[in-house]
């Protein structure tokens, strides 16, 4: 079974660059404050690296 990580978005999307923006969408996170529970592959990781400033990681036993 896959590890996974818990991601929230702490941050605006607003005023940031249009894959900035896509990024997030494709992560799931729409809103301010909206968490995901998402597998932690390396496709994933680059996404969260992309957006890492506007997120809250934390690791999910």
């Amino acid at each position: 079974m896959a590890d996974k990580v818990k991601i929230t978005q702490v941050a605006s999307r607003i005023g940031r660059k249009f894959d900035q923006r896509d990024t997030l969408k494709a992560l799931g996170l729409d809103k301010m404050n909206r968490s995901r529970v998402v597998e932690d592959t390396p496709s994933i990781r680059g996404m969260i690296r992309k957006v890492q400033h506007l997120l809250l990681i934390e690791p999910v036993k």
